[in-house]
């Protein structure tokens, strides 16, 4: 019998109860970038995966391990490297003898079959290897040979890049971009955050963590917080934002004609409303609201559209794009 999930508000109290102890125990670890840990938890509530690009030694893979201790969650590394094979990334089969001598294959897992995977400077790897994630990123099953194993929930991929050292790398196809949830700018830290960082690092200050919430708390809560109330008027403005990414919608704004190639996909919007649900509720409202989509749309936008030679030549970035058409949108709802 199907589990019925009910949307009340006493339970969404709790949840969003339990998720600031959550948010606050992985500060413990994890030094500032309050905005980059919020936006990995709404990822993980979702079931999406995130792309966390920044300079060497930001804490990008101590985050990774903070969560799993968190969250309580196995957890798996894979560093990506130019040698690095499919198999090596999803299992293979291998021949095994039993007591009586007899030769069979027997499938041994490889590192992908975790809760928590991290992908350690992915586009260090050659596509063939990249695109071994694929299906089990979108479809959360990877398929050897003739049969396919479903991974165990909850599942998400973590990977990481370094945007400063490109040679010997190999830029993540628009195909498994998308398949991204989030894509997070893990900024430097500032001053204060950078003595705090010398006093836990450089002086071997022990941290602590706590089990705050599981795997099957975190599937409830994925289920509940999928009947959190959006109005009409904030999806249509939702919808409105992944259509002005588009340069051949008649309505998009000059900047998008001017320097768009290629627009978001679909599953922007879907990542737009899903996961402005969560970031609602994490900010103790029990709707959705026009800055829960804004404040989602950066992440969930600036790896979808792709620029042309003209935003290259003038140094505009997505995120100025991006900032311009929020701007414009917002301004349409007045």
């Amino acid at each position: 019998m199907e589990k019925q999930i009910s949307y009340d508000e006493d339970r969404i109290k709790e949840i969003i109860d339990k998720i600031n102890k959550v948010e606050n125990e992985i500060g413990k670890a994890i030094i500032g970038q309050k905005d980059v840990i919020r936006q990995v938890i709404i990822a993980i509530l979702q079931g999406g995966n995130v792309l966390l690009e920044g300079s060497p030694g930001l804490g990008k893979t101590q985050l990774v391990k903070t969560l799993s201790n968190v969250m309580d969650l196995p957890f798996s590394r894979i560093q990506f490297t130019p040698d690095l094979m499919p198999a090596d990334v999803v299992g293979t089969n291998i021949i095994v003898k039993d007591k009586d001598g007899n030769s069979d294959f027997s499938f041994q897992e490889g590192p992908i079959f975790s809760s928590l995977v991290l992908a350690d400077e992915i586009n260090r790897a050659t596509p063939k290897t990249q695109s071994a994630l694929l299906e089990a990123m979108q479809e959360h099953t990877v398929t050897v040979g003739k049969k396919t194993y479903k991974l165990k929930e909850p599942f998400m991929v973590l990977a990481t890049q370094n945007p400063i050292e490109m040679e010997g790398t190999y830029p993540l196809p628009e195909a498994q971009l998308d398949r991204f949830l989030f894509k997070l700018i893990v900024p430097f830290p500032t001053l204060e955050e950078l003595k705090e960082i010398m006093n836990v690092t450089v002086k071997n200050k022990a941290i602590d963590l706590n089990n705050v919430i599981t795997g099957e708390e975190i599937l409830e809560i994925r289920e509940i917080l999928r009947e959190v109330p959006m109005s009409e008027a904030v999806e249509e403005y939702a919808l409105r934002i992944v259509l002005a990414t588009h340069p051949e919608y008649e309505k998009a704004p000059e900047i998008t004609k001017k320097y768009i190639r290629f627009g978001a996909s679909p599953r922007a919007a879907q990542a737009l409303i899903t996961a402005s649900k969560i970031r609602a509720i994490m900010e103790g409202r029990f709707n959705v609201a026009f800055e829960d989509i804004e404040y989602i749309a950066y992440p969930a936008l600036r790896h979808r559209f792709f620029l042309n030679f003209d935003a290259i030549a003038d140094d505009v970035s997505s995120e100025d794009v991006l900032k311009e058409i929020l701007k414009i949108q917002l301004n349409n709802l007045r």
